[in-house]
């Protein structure tokens, strides 16, 4: 079974098919997280502090770290191996789209913009956060405590640089969601001409929820630092 899973290509799609969707299921929750900040900030931090360094939020920060992990290794050993006997192909598809989306060429170089955009991210917050808390501070670097998530998420986008970094790295997010959903459940065996556009869509529609869940945090903090009268938390 071990070898299937690692060594064969329907095992490895399997793989990522599984990581990929918790990834997704983990997208969906930190967006709805996220986007209780712009309606109570309050409400926002007592979610930061009840995650914090808690051993069920650490629990759940080593699966997350262990399924990107295992999502991007797979996804480098499955792009070498369709390369190598299918040329730049990702993946076997058996039903054909009337020219090839840029992202379905394009996954793992989307894939890697998403792992630095996330690097990133893990320094701007889960370091000012949650390992603040694991080594014992009070406060972090900037003066807040831990869980004042709100004051990280204000500072941050009121800098016009690292909202286009975000927005950059969201729009990587929405393509390689737009692609990697409907092939998810290719992989597994939904792949006829009927169901071929249902997935499509539903990959579109997920994506573009998901993009705009995230970008609007950003866009709203922003505008609530160059008019704090436009925007009443």
């Amino acid at each position: 079974m071990g070898n299937f899973l690692c060594s064969s290509s329907v095992g490895r799609k399997l793989i990522m098919s599984l990581s990929g969707c918790f990834l997704v299921l983990f997208l969906i929750f930190h967006m709805s997280m996220n986007i209780a900040a712009i309606f109570s900030e309050d409400a926002y931090n007592m979610i930061c502090a009840f995650l914090g360094a808690n051993w069920y939020a650490l629990v759940a920060t080593v699966i997350l770290a262990g399924g990107v992990i295992v999502h991007l290794v797979y996804a480098v050993l499955l792009t070498l191996q369709n390369r190598k006997a299918r040329g730049a192909q990702r993946y076997a598809v058996t039903v054909k789209e009337e020219g090839v989306a840029w992202s379905s060429k394009n996954m793992l170089l989307i894939g890697f913009i998403v792992v630095l955009g996330l690097l990133l991210h893990l320094y701007n917050f889960w370091y000012h956060m949650q390992l603040q808390e694991l080594l014992g501070n009070h406060t972090n670097d900037f003066g807040y405590s831990p869980a004042d998530g709100v004051s990280l998420i204000r500072d941050l986008f009121a800098q016009p640089v690292f909202c286009v970094i975000y927005l950059v790295w969201f729009a990587a997010i929405w393509f390689h969601l737009t692609h990697g959903v409907w092939s998810m459940f290719q992989s597994v065996g939904f792949a006829n001409a009927t169901w071929y556009p249902r997935l499509k869509l539903i990959s579109n529609i997920m994506a573009t929820i998901i993009f705009l869940g995230f970008a609007v945090v950003v866009v709203v903090f922003y505008i609530k630092s160059i008019c704090p009268a436009c925007c009443v938390a």
